[in-house]
């Protein structure tokens, strides 16, 4: 079994090398950031993917990036992210894609049993599912209410959208440009999944969607 091994952290990333090769696993490369991660799969053709979320250059979601791309071009490729947090934006496409098979989200500090771990890498290879029930709770949550996803601030310029005000009233009420203010709105309407579209005023959605949410 050929794995992929993408963690930035060199003793974490060097403990599991370790942990694998102990339980069988071929460990065919071992990188510390997304770029090295698609290339290392394109070198290696592996067996799985196990992959940290936070990594360079930007240690936002880079790696369960790189994992959701890899299994849209490749979707028999079994992919775990093995993580300290869960990322929402795109941990749903993850566990979505190849409609569910030979994927994992698990969460590190959940990992105590080292047989278990491992049990759980070979399930997914063989095609299963593997999910900590922390990662479903928190994703069942975050689709419940789609105002959870947004900062404060974003709460804030949407609010004072759903109460008439322009980008500029917006701008001059928070004391801050009219470029930070676009940005905000940009980033609330892509948090809520509104892409543009001919038919439907973004602005209007968005505050539909703050009203369900009770504000």
């Amino acid at each position: 079994m050929r794995v992929v091994l993408a963690e930035d952290e060199v003793l974490l990333r060097e403990g599991l090398c370790g942990l694998l090769e102990r339980f069988g696993f071929e460990v065919v490369a071992a990188v510390g950031d997304a770029e090295g991660l698609h290339a290392a799969v394109r070198e290696h053709d592996p067996d799985l993917v196990l992959t940290d979320i936070r990594m360079p250059p930007g240690h936002s979601d880079e790696g369960l990036r790189a994992a959701v791309e890899l299994r849209r071009t490749r979707p028999e490729l079994a992919v775990v992210v093995l993580s300290q947090y869960v990322e929402h934006h795109h941990a749903a496409e993850l566990l979505d894609s190849a409609e569910g098979r030979g994927v994992g989200y698990l969460l590190k500090d959940r990992v105590v049993d080292v047989e278990e771990f491992v049990g759980t890498l070979r399930q997914v290879i063989d095609g299963g599912t593997a999910v900590d029930p922390q990662v479903v709770r928190q994703l069942l949550r975050r689709r419940a209410d789609p105002l959870a996803r947004l900062s404060a601030r974003e709460r804030e310029v949407l609010s004072l959208i759903a109460e008439g005000h322009s980008n500029a009233s917006i701008a001059r009420r928070l004391v801050v440009s009219d470029a930070a203010v676009g940005k905000h709105v940009g980033s609330i309407l892509s948090k809520l999944d509104l892409p543009p579209t001919d038919d439907g005023n973004r602005r209007v959605l968005a505050v539909l969607a703050f009203l369900r949410g009770g504000g």
